[in-house]
């Protein structure tokens, strides 16, 4: 175990390195090379929350609330460097990258596209006011998917990202808290102590497929493989098998 400054809210993970959003902590880099005895190599402090992260190649993208996004050069861990930052009209909630295009679920705001070809001056390129408060968000292929808090699952095609276009929507009834796909499937963590797993084969008519209970609240979700790995707030990590979508179970949990 770790124990950094702050409080841990999201990660993203590459090669040995693990990036940590940790609200007031700004952004922490650990190396885990030896799981057994992690290691702090850097660290960067955002202004506002660090809430979210995602990275791409050598910059970690930060979703830093009413501080907008926050992109930082991890190419030397030791000493990562501000690159750019774009603040979005909402509090950026969650990011995901794909290519030279970052998509922040911007609460209040919606989904916001930003163009990040050009670290040191990210340009929006078009967004997607949703019904509810964005918080959560996962890019596949074209389309984007918003775990939208009290108005569920938000499919939106991003194909031109000037004109997002919403083409479906599924009442996960909880507040939806964070989204991921994989292959057809996708996975969303909800408030009131749910993973539920969705069809969108068929963007236009997403399908539930099944649904198991956690036991906290549901803020964050990865997928690897046959298991889901739930953040279940004060009842901590929750490891679920979802070889059978129509009957995932929780097989483990570490507090």
């Amino acid at each position: 175990a770790y124990d950094m400054p702050g409080s841990a809210h999201s990660v993203a993970a590459a090669g040995s390195l693990v990036y940590v959003a940790a609200r007031n902590g700004g952004l922490q880099i650990i190396d885990v090379s030896d799981p057994g005895n992690p290691v702090r190599r850097g660290d960067y402090d955002t202004p506002d929350f660090a809430v979210d992260i995602a990275v791409a190649g050598s910059l970690a993208y930060v979703a830093a609330g009413h501080d907008g996004l926050w992109i930082i050069d991890v190419s030397d861990p030791v000493n990562p460097m501000h690159r750019g930052r774009y603040d979005t009209p909402g509090s950026a909630e969650g990011v995901a990258v794909a290519g030279s295009l970052a998509y922040v679920a911007d609460y209040e705001w919606g989904l916001q596209v930003i163009d990040v070809s050009d670290p040191a001056n990210p340009v929006r390129r078009g967004g997607y006011d949703t019904p509810g408060y964005a918080r959560g968000v996962a890019v596949a292929g074209s389309l984007a998917y918003v775990a939208d808090h009290d108005n569920g699952l938000q499919i939106i095609d991003v194909s031109d990202p000037a004109n997002p276009v919403r083409l479906g929507v599924h009442d996960t009834t909880g507040w939806a808290n964070d989204v991921t796909v994989a292959g057809n499937l996708a996975y969303v963590a909800i408030d009131s102590g749910a993973l539920q797993i969705i069809d969108v084969s068929d963007p236009a008519n997403p399908v539930r497929r099944g649904s198991v209970d956690t036991p906290g609240f549901a803020e964050g979700v990865a997928v690897t493989g046959n298991l889901a790995y739930v953040a279940d707030a004060n009842h901590g990590l929750q490891i679920i098998d979802v070889s059978d979508p129509a009957n995932p179970m929780v097989r483990a949990a570490y507090d």
